[in-house]
């Protein structure tokens, strides 16, 4: 993979996860741990049940330990569950670790049941009582989050029914979605390529849509489909079931909007998201240009499902693993010393798992570690520019953590739709530095691409995933919606989020089934915070440019207050920006559709 052939490269392309708990689903000391946790859980049960009706002097100091009880504990939780999540994506055969997740749904449900007991206590309390409680110097950093657990508890169920739904999820709603990731790690395809089939996973498949040659992304996207089809049914069966799990809570709960889950979690209003979607739709159209461009470029005819990440330009370039670490720290250290200095320690320290070989899961993803004020990041990388690109923007997540390790839990946990802002933020810096850096029009093209690939599928794709679960859910309150029905809604969405970049023999009829963001179950929606934080990621990235270095310190200050206020006045704080006007939106779409005319007028120049 790379020209050190001494193993050691190889090495530090693996990561340290013994620092944490040494020797992985068999540690005796991820045993003990878990074994005190779930006493600790239990003592807390008895505790929180002899809370007081009403909150006066006297017994302040008690509920002040319970509430700090309740934020240490599902910091615990975390440090269990992302550990558990990294032995099975370093290995999707570690049954011992599939079988500590399991748990971790039991103890989260166990933690549910502490928070239905504190929400209760919450809501009874008096607000100048409360207040006055929240007054508390131990208190005043996450006062945010208990305010935000009072409002959302008002409008729950009883604590008893809060409490039994809660212990029911376990065996039922999050089932179904262990239940799919299940079905979806056991698939395998017999897939030609060089003359030779080989049997290969899922996640090895969606690599070969990156292919510079369209047989093979077309044969991919068929032996998906096709892999697909064989566990349609089932794949129906459980997404009916887990939205009917919650649909059936948001009825007893009182919650007439299917999105007012999803909103309460990313702490923004639906007026924010509407005026979001609105900019996206009216704009979309100018992504033709882009489109019949590459169309051109690729020779084809019509552009297909399988073509949105169809390589051109200098594609085939390649960048060592060891020629991407200095890369990044690079130019991230020509905006901030701070932010390279971070990532080399990742680096040094080997929180990074990059090595490419068997048993792995798909994907990337960076998680914390609760109480173990570090990160890990998850990637299998390729020696691709877009693998320097995914490295760039997991350590742009990773920086986001560390900005906040010294927060305690609850005001350092901050909203997906925020989630995305310093991976994005990184993702263009290494961009714009690598196209600054390019030294021919291919290597440009290859760039410009990469950038509207990104577009297009934030504009395009998961538009489409937000009406597929608004036209679902609806549906789904009048009954259990046929998997024939769930291609149709599909395919429709697909239509009115592509608008013409897509053929109309070019959709992805099970997509509903293929992605397992509709399945997640800790998530409703995930699909509008990923548009979100591209965009307004680019609005941060944006006054970077424009104010340089001085602008390092207001962006450090921007992620440090992700998790202690609304979306909405993090932006007014900031950034000074209205996000519920289309003013902020449409600039910021705007952006981003900028390197259409640069892509086609470079492209008109070499044809």
């Amino acid at each position: 993979m790379n020209s050190d052939t001494s193993g050691t490269a190889t090495f530090n392309m693996r990561w340290d996860l013994d620092s944490i708990f040494p020797g992985g689903s068999g540690s005796k000391e991820l045993s003990d741990f878990r074994a005190k946790l779930k006493k600790d859980l239990a003592a807390a049960d008895e505790q929180f049940a002899q809370l007081p009706d009403k909150l006066e002097p006297s017994n302040r100091d008690e509920c002040k330990s319970a509430i700090l009880e309740y934020q240490r504990l599902v910091t615990d939780i975390e440090l269990v569950s992302s550990f558990a999540e990294c032995l099975t994506a370093q290995d999707v055969d570690d049954m011992p670790a599939l079988q500590i997740k399991q748990e971790v749904d039991v103890l989260i449900s166990d933690w549910f049941k502490l928070q239905t007991r504190i929400e209760s206590f919450a809501r009874r309390q008096d607000d100048v009582a409360w207040d006055e409680f929240l007054d508390d110097p131990d208190l005043i950093p996450i006062r945010f989050s208990l305010n935000e657990l009072r409002i959302n508890a008002r409008k729950k169920m009883p604590e008893e029914f809060e409490a039994f739904a809660n212990e029911l999820a376990v065996s039922g709603y999050h089932a179904w979605n262990r239940l799919y990731d299940k079905m979806a790690g056991d698939l395998r395809v017999d897939f030609t390529e060089d003359g030779k089939t080989t049997k290969i996973s899922l996640g090895q498949l969606a690599s070969k849509m990156d292919s510079s040659d369209r047989s093979i992304r077309k044969q991919a996207f068929e032996k998906l489909e096709a892999a697909w089809e064989t566990r349609a049914e089932y794949a129906a069966m459980a997404l009916n079931s887990l939205a009917g799990f919650r649909l059936s809570l948001y009825r007893n709960r009182k919650w007439d909007s299917i999105l007012y889950e999803p909103l309460a979690m990313g702490r923004l209003g639906e007026e924010t998201v509407d005026a979001m979607w609105n900019a996206v739709s009216e704009s979309v159209h100018r992504l033709e240009r882009y489109i019949e461009t590459k169309k051109k470029l690729l020779g084809i005819d019509k552009f297909c499902w399988y073509d949105q990440s169809a390589p051109v330009g200098k594609s085939d370039q390649k960048m060592s693993w060891d020629e991407a670490k200095k890369f990044i720290v690079k130019h991230l250290g020509g905006f901030s010393g701070e932010m390279a200095e971070f990532s080399q320690m990742a680096f040094e320290k080997r929180w990074i798992e990059a090595e490419n070989r068997p048993g792995k899961a798909g994907g990337g993803f960076c998680t914390g570690f609760g109480p173990v004020k570090e990160s890990r990041i998850f990637m299998t990388y390729l020696d691709t520019f877009g693998d320097m690109m995914t490295l760039a923007h997991e350590l742009g997540h990773a920086w986001h953590s560390w900005v906040l390790k010294d927060l305690p839990t609850f005001a350092a946990e901050y909203p997906a739709n925020l989630a995305e802002t310093a991976s994005i933020f990184n993702e263009l810096l290494v961009t714009d530095a690598a196209f600054s850096e390019a030294s021919d029009s291919d290597q440009k093209l290859m760039l410009l691409d990469q950038k509207l690939q990104r577009t297009h599928i934030m504009f395009c794709n998961l538009h489409a995933r937000f009406i597929f679960d608004k036209t679902f859910y609806t549906e789904r309150k009048n009954g259990v919606v046929p998997r024939k029905r769930l291609d149709e809604i599909m395919v429709d969405a697909q239509k009115k989020a592509f608008g013409d970049t897509l053929d109309k023999d070019g959709y992805h009829p099970l997509f509903w089934a293929s992605k397992l963001h509709f399945f997640l179950t800790g998530l409703p929606f995930y699909n509008f915070p990923y548009t979100f934080g591209f965009l307004f990621a680019g609005g941060v990235y944006d006054r970077a440019k424009t104010e340089g270095k001085d602008f390092f310190e207001k962006y450090r200050a921007l992620l440090h207050d992700t998790g202690s206020m609304t979306t909405e006045d993090l932006a007014q704080k900031h950034l000074g920006v209205d996000l519920t006007k289309d003013d902020f939106w449409t600039t910021a779409v705007d952006r981003m559709l900028a390197d259409v005319e640069p892509f086609v007028e470079l492209v008109e120049r070499n044809i």
